[in-house]
């Protein structure tokens, strides 16, 4: 399935004159063509480079919702040696827009949770379009539990929207659910580390987001509420949505001047949906990194430090 960003057309028409170069110069070699195909390699890869470079808020939010970029089940297919995934939350059943379960992560034994969406119509229907409803986030923390239980470190991948608005969500008290796990994961006697690998939407987000270490890829977004939201809001039109994605600060690099992250893991240049197999590398060295410093630690003084990290997160002035 293809999806070309507004901003991407110039490489796609780049990439396309490419192509047909490579193509006329596979049928019938020449120097020429050979010096062709070179020249326009670099300026592809240049103005790549440049697009690359100067992105604002709005372009990222855009990368970060790409039908291509890689999803948490990519992540765990390039990441992990194995994934044993559970399910049911022991109260009403299970949801597929939060797969968790135990995995192998570089040699690694952890507990790793996530939120998952769809490309197509039917798969988005399953994942209900990464939305979880209240059994996703109670699924995720029985998962937590039995890996505080084994001792190993918990790891979330988060790409949602924002938890699901739906009537039978609300019924189910989904408030109450993503509350409780911000209480509970504030205590959980085991390392954690959460990264935002898309759409970092809400308390959707937040519900499996309490962690020692809070890592964003490159082009994903972590905010409050959506640019569009903002904008009905604010502007009382979506058209507004890329004014209100630099107002929320809501891009890795505003967030890390925040203090609000704790790292950005880069991403191969034009975004992820580009190459999955670099952006995976890239997430599965940092998880490892971010792990092995937190193991080094003694739990009572992680418990501290989470504590304390979140705490004093927002800043106010007085005119």
């Amino acid at each position: 399935m293809k999806q070309v960003l507004e901003f991407e057309k110039p490489m796609l028409k780049l990439r396309e004159e490419l192509e047909d170069l490579r193509r006329k110069h596979a049928a019938k070699p020449s120097e020429k063509l050979a010096a062709q195909v070179s020249d326009l390699e670099k300026k592809l890869d240049a103005l790549r480079k440049d697009i690359h470079d100067n992105l604002n808020p709005w372009q990222r939010v855009q990368i970060s919702r790409h039908i291509n970029r890689p999803f948490m089940l990519d992540y765990v297919k390039l990441c992990c040696d194995e994934f044993i995934e559970l399910h049911g939350d022991r109260h009403i059943g299970d949801d597929h827009a939060m797969p968790a379960g135990f995995a192998t992560w570089g040699g690694k034994k952890i507990a790793l949770i996530g939120h998952q969406k769809g490309r197509d119509t039917k798969e988005n229907l399953l994942r209900n379009f990464g939305s979880a409803h209240p059994e996703g986030y109670r699924k995720a923390l029985r998962v937590m539990r039995l890996a505080e239980k084994f001792g190993l470190p918990i790891v979330t991948l988060i790409d949602t929207p924002g938890a699901f608005p739906g009537i039978g969500a609300e019924e189910r008290n989904i408030a109450e659910a993503i509350a409780f796990n911000l209480r509970e994961m504030m205590t959980l006697r085991a390392p954690i580390v959460a990264v935002v690998i898309g759409e970092g939407g809400s308390g959707g987000a937040l519900g499996i987001g309490i962690a020692d270490k809070v890592l964003m890829m490159e082009n994903a977004y972590y905010s409050v509420i959506s640019p569009e939201g903002c904008a009905a809001i604010l502007w009382k039109h979506r058209e507004h949505a890329p004014e209100a994605a630099s107002a929320l600060k809501l891009s890795a690099q505003d967030l890390s001047q925040l203090g609000i992250i704790d790292g950005i893991v880069p991403e191969p240049p034009g975004g992820a949906h580009h190459d999955h197999a670099t952006a995976a590398e890239a997430l599965k060295n940092a998880v490892l990194e971010a792990i092995t410093t937190l193991e080094n630690q003694p739990i009572s003084t992680l418990l501290e430090q989470r504590y304390q990290k979140f705490r004093v997160l927002g800043k106010y002035t007085e005119n």
